[in-house]
C-alpha cells in the first residue's frame, strides 16, 4: 500500500507558517537586554522612588565609623520617625550642627532628657570607641534607618551628586536606545517573517 503525497504547495506553506527557529544568541540577548533593564528599574525604585514613597532620604555612607555592618560605599535610606519611636539600637540620622545640612548617621546607644525636659539621643559609631561627645536633639533627627544595600552608594552618589547633569540623560538614552532596538528588531522580524511566506507561497498555474 503506497502512502499518498501531499501536494508541494500545501508543505511549502506549511512549512512558512512554521516560526523560525531562534539561535542561542539571540536568547542570550534577550535575556541581558531583560537583566540590564530589571536592575536599572530595580535601582532607581531603591535609591529614587521608594525614599520619596516614604518622604525620606537615600544617602550614602562616607566614612568607616559605621564598619563593618555599614562600610564606606553603603546605600543607606533613612524614613521620617517620631521621637516617641526612636529606641536605643536604632540607626540614626541627624544633623551634625542643627540648620547645616551636614548629617552623620550613628547608632542610638542611650536615650534620656535634659533639663528642659527635651527629649535628647546619645549616639556612637558602631567602628568609635567612645560615644558622640555632645547629645542630639529632636531640632537635629533627620530620621532612621530603613534598609541599606553594601556598594549602591556609589550610584546613588553618580545619579544624585555633582555628575547628575550628565549621568542622567546617558541612562535615559540608554533605555530609549534599548526600548528603540526591541522595536525595531520586531518589526524586521515581522517583516522577515512576511517575505519568507510570501517566497514559500505557489503561484497558480495556468491551466
Amino acid at each position: 500500500m503506497s502512502a499518498t503525497a501531499e501536494p508541494e504547495g500545501r508543505a511549502a506553506q506549511r512549512r512558512a507558517r512554521k516560526p523560525a527557529e531562534k539561535s542561542l544568541g539571540h536568547y542570550i540577548a534577550v535575556s541581558l537586554s531583560a537583566v540590564l533593564l530589571i536592575l536599572v528599574a530595580a535601582v532607581a525604585a531603591l535609591v529614587i522612588v521608594i525614599p520619596l514613597v516614604v518622604g525620606g532620604q537615600a544617602l550614602t555612607v562616607l566614612t568607616n565609623s559605621m564598619a563593618p555592618d555599614y562600610p564606606p560605599g553603603t546605600l543607606i535610606v533613612i524614613g521620617p520617625t517620631d521621637m516617641a519611636d526612636i529606641r536605643v539600637g536604632d540607626v540614626l540620622t541627624y544633623q551634625i550642627t542643627s540648620g547645616r545640612p551636614a548629617v552623620i548617621s550613628h547608632r542610638v546607644v542611650q536615650r534620656g532628657v535634659n533639663l528642659q525636659g527635651v527629649t535628647t539621643f546619645i549616639t556612637k559609631g558602631d567602628n568609635n570607641d567612645v560615644a558622640d561627645a555632645l547629645p542630639v536633639t529632636a531640632a537635629q533627627v533627620k530620621g532612621t534607618l530603613l534598609y541599606s544595600i553594601p556598594q549602591l552608594g556609589w550610584v546613588n552618589n553618580a545619579v544624585n551628586g555633582e555628575a547628575r547633569a550628565f549621568v542622567a540623560p546617558i541612562v535615559a538614552g540608554l533605555l530609549f536606545a534599548y526600548a528603540g532596538w526591541t522595536v525595531v528588531s520586531a518589526v524586521r522580524a515581522r517583516a522577515r517573517r512576511r517575505r519568507t511566506a510570501q517566497t514559500a507561497t505557489p503561484q497558480p498555474s495556468s491551466p
